[in-house]
Parts: C-alpha cells; structure tokens; sequence
C-alpha cells in the first residue's frame, strides 16, 4: 500500500544535492521520508487532502548538519555572560560587571567564549576578575573551552590550593610560589571547578536542551554530530525522544579521556549499536592534543614559545591501544588533532587499527596540516571534519596569538579546506559550538571568506571553498561520514524528510549576506520544527 502523502511542498526551487535529479520545484512527504520530488503539478496531483505548503520560490535544500558541536553540553554550558564577540579587555570587565549585577555574594558570575586576544597581552590571572565581579565565584571559559579563569573564592570552593598532577596533559597553573593563578588548562583541571558550579535538576536540563534544539532550528540545522557523550548521555536522548522533545536528529558519541581505565572502556562496548528514531551512537571520541594558542597542541616542530611537542595523552600508545580497541569493535573513531603532529599520529593510529566494513573514521580540527599527510585523508578513507569559523580570530596580518605561535610558513598550512578538497578528501563542515556560534549560514559563509561574515577581515588565505562545496559540507558530507549517505543529505524518494528552506539558494547568494537570509522552514523526519 503506498504511504500516503502527509505534507506537499510547492512552488519552491529546489536543490536536492542528487546528481541524478539536481533540481526540482516540489516535494512530498510522507510518514517522515521522502515520497516524490517533481513539478509543482506532479506533487500537487499526490497531496490529495494533504498540508500543501507554497514556498513563494523560496529554496530548499537537503536539511543542514552540523558536523562538530556540542549540543547537550553546550545548551548547558552557554549560561551567564557571552563573551564570544568581546575584541578588548575593557568590554570583558564590562561584561562581568553587568552579569554580576543583582548577585548575592556567594552567587556564581559565570562567563563563556572569551577570545584569547581580548586578554591584550595580559597572562590570565584570577586579579583580572576579582574587582568586576564584587569577589563573587567567577568562572570565565576561553573561546575554546580548554582553558578558564576562576576567581579566588572559585578556586577556594573547588578545593584547588596548588599544583596539581593529572592523567592528561592539564594544568593548574601557578606562580613561581606555587600559588594558583586561576587559569586551568584542559578538561581534567577545569572540570574540579565545572563540578563545583550548582546544577540544574535533571528535568531541568531535559527543557535546557530541548529549548536549546529550537534554537538549531531556526537557524535551519536539522541534524548535530554531537562529540561528548557518556553511557548517561543515552538516558538523556531516551527521555528527549520519549516526551517529543528531540527536534534534532542527533549523533552522540563516547568520549574517552586518557584517565579512564581499560575496564571502563569494555563497559561501552555492548552499546555501540544504541539508538532511537532520531539518534544513533556507534562512535568513540578521542582527544589526543589541545589547541594552539595555549602551546598544548602537538606539533611537529615546536611553536614561536618552544611550546607544542606533548600530546594530550601522556602515554600516546594508549591512546592508539584505544583506537585499536574501538575500531575493532566497529565503532567510527573521532579524535580531537589541531596540531599537525596530533593529526599525524590520529591518521597512523587509524591505519593500523582499520575499520569495519562501511566505517569511516575521522579527524577534528586539523588547524595545521603538515604536507606529507595532506593526500593520506583521500587514500585512507578518513573524513576531515573542520570548522573554518574558527578563523574569525586569526589575523590576515598575522599578529594575533595563533599566528605568532605559529609563523609565516605553518600559517600558510592553516585549516586547510581548499587543499583537502582537491585532494579527493571528503570535508564536513560544522562549528564546534559552543567555541563559536552554530548558525550554518555563518559556517558556509566563512568557508567561502575565509574569515568571519561583516567582520572587514581580507581573507586570510587562498583556501576558500565554492558556495556549492560549503553546501556539500553541511548535506552531503555530514551523511557520508556517519555512513548514512543511503537516507540522508539529498532530496530524494526513501530519503528522511530533513528539510531547509532560505529566502534565496545559499550557494548563490553572496557569501556576505549569508548570515542575514532568512530561514523560512525546517522539517526533521517530516516533522515542521520551524516556520516563518
């Protein structure tokens, strides 16, 4: 019996990433999947006493995934000041002090996405902050979320007095006193005040997040490859999809620090296969460096500081006895690599453990490519997961911290997406929010610049991709990668309803109004999550 037609949308122009059916002005949907893609009158004749939407010629696309964020984490972690567009220390105390304004004194003053350049030179120290925030705990995360700065009664309520010895490369860092300066480096420091900050109840967290995925949809993402993610993290998605709030068709990996041990490890195991109608595991997340402007990214050579030749892992083997376990488990592998030898050693440790049948590995980040291993993405089958919003600190004069780390030559390596591209490589795109904002219009607009949308920047290099390559990375690329190329990122009969409607066609539309075309629908598994 044919599945009956539910929703018919026409009048659109529609651009179905399909080779074989490149353009269409109508579709219809059924029973959340793809049921016909044709004319307006060929769609119109199915909907029988279906919804008929008319998109006035507005533009459909294969529904938008962002390939790197954070989405429960995040919508958890983006509460108190945002910090993400702060360029000058005086707008950072200014911040402070208005979040702080109305607070008890022991009340939280919590700040996040503070860039690395808005410290103007100044070395992070808990001094900064106290005068702003009235000697309240204050917690400011950097851009990246793997350093902070927490004031002294911060400190004192997460018990942090001196240094500290962890099983990754972190670091309270302190004076030559050995008093701590308030600046925590990495997760397994930073989490020992993350921990001290009062939670939200549980059922509190379930509306955080699903407030959090109506916020994805209006910005026309309809899916996430999420990279946190715990055995908990699967309760949380059961109980989203069981009460209607999963809007966002989610891919939700384990993430496995150097800390945990072997036996905790098989404990994930038997949940590879775990899922919903809208969420899938089956993925092992890794971090094997940091980032670069704080020198705790691996790299080949050292950085401008001497910085930059220690992986995150202190035992980096393990981290490879991991990977072997994982894959041959038939898990797809992620591993966080920004430095170039991180990337290196990520794509050694692929090779050796190899992949289950229809299984992709992949790489994060890679903010620096060392040459040698720029054709080794295309020959190995690993996907290269990048987020070229990041570039909206770097400086085309380069003179900002990641460029002076790193110097004129390794500068010319950077987030290289262009050069992937050519390779035969496949690129995904996305945003690692919450390090930057998760609006895809942003993401495929700075893939074409080169730099963020309205910021003024020049490009910063020769690396830009097309307006119908940045497409590919938010639709097609995404699907690949998780190996669900068969059912998502295309318009196409048997495909999920995962839809996205702009004002104009994204590819067309200059790279600079990107941000500002509206959204007009967005519809997960047939399902209108957004609507103008």
């Amino acid at each position: 019996m044919r599945t009956p037609v539910e929703t018919a949308i026409v009048n659109a122009r529609v651009r179905t990433m399909d080779p074989a059916n490149p353009h269409a002005t109508a579709v219809a949907v059924g029973h959340g999947a793809i049921l016909a893609v044709g004319t307006d009158a060929e769609i119109r004749e199915l909907a029988g006493s279906a919804e008929v939407i008319d998109l006035r010629g507005a533009a459909l696309v294969p529904g938008l995934t962002d390939s790197h964020a954070h989405p429960l984490l995040g919508a958890l972690h983006v509460d108190g000041a945002d910090l993400l567009d702060a360029r000058r220390w005086d707008e950072v105390v200014a911040a402070i002090r208005k979040e702080a304004e109305g607070k008890g004194p022991d009340e939280w003053v919590i700040g996040w996405g503070l860039p690395y350049d808005a410290l103007e030179g100044r070395a992070a120290h808990r001094d900064l902050i106290e005068e702003a925030a009235g000697g309240r705990p204050t917690y400011l995360k950097f851009v990246d979320f793997h350093t902070v700065l927490a004031s002294q009664q911060a400190l004192d309520i997460a018990g942090i007095r001196g240094p500290m010895t962890f099983a990754e490369h972190a670091e309270v860092v302190c004076d030559a006193a050995g008093v701590p300066t308030g600046e925590l480096r990495e997760w397994s420091a930073i989490m020992l005040v993350d921990e001290a900050v009062p939670a939200p109840t549980p059922a509190e967290q379930l509306e955080i997040c699903h407030r959090q995925m109506r916020e994805f949809a209006k910005v026309g993402l309809t899916g996430i490859h999420g990279m946190d993610g715990t055995l908990e993290t699967l309760d949380v998605l059961r109980e989203l999809e069981a009460s209607k709030r999963l809007i966002t068709r989610l891919t939700m990996p384990f993430w496995f620090m150097p800390d945990m041990p072997d036996e905790e490890w098989e404990a994930h195991i038997p949940h590879r296969d775990a899922r919903g109608r809208r969420w899938r595991g089956g993925v092992a997340k890794f971090l094997i460096d940091g980032v670069i402007d704080t020198g705790t990214a691996w790299l080949v050579e050292p950085d401008a500081l001497g910085e930059g030749l220690e992986p995150a892992w202190p035992e980096p083997e393990r981290y490879r006895r991991a990977v072997q376990r994982f894959a041959g488990a038939g898990f797809q592998c992620a591993t966080h690599a920004c430095g170039d030898m991180a990337v290196r050693y990520a794509l050694d440790a692929y090779r050796s453990a190899g992949a289950a049948p229809g299984v992709r590995h992949r790489v994060e980040h890679i903010d620096l490519l060392h040459p040698d291993d720029l054709p080794r993405f295309a020959a190995e089958g690993v996907v290269a997961s990048m987020q070229t919003q990041h570039m909206m600190w770097l400086d085309p004069g380069r003179t900002c911290t990641w460029t002076t780390r790193m110097g004129d030559e390794r500068c010319d390596r950077a987030y290289p997406t262009r050069s992937l591209v050519e390779s035969g490589a496949v690129v995904a795109l996305g945003s690692d929010w919450p390090v930057a904002r998760f609006d895809p219009r942003i993401g495929m607009a700075s893939a074409q610049l080169r730099h963020a949308p309205g910021n003024g920047k020049e490009p910063f290099d020769d690396q830009a991709l097309s307006g119908l390559e940045a497409l590919h990375g938010y639709t097609v690329a995404p699907a690949y990668t998780i190996s669900e190329q068969h059912r998502l990122g295309r318009i196409k009969v048997g495909y999920c309803a995962d839809l996205t409607a702009f004002a104009e066609d994204p590819v067309e539309c200059p790279a600079e109004d990107l941000v500002d075309l509206p959204v007009v629908l967005t519809m997960v598994d047939g399902e209108i999550v957004h609507r103008a």
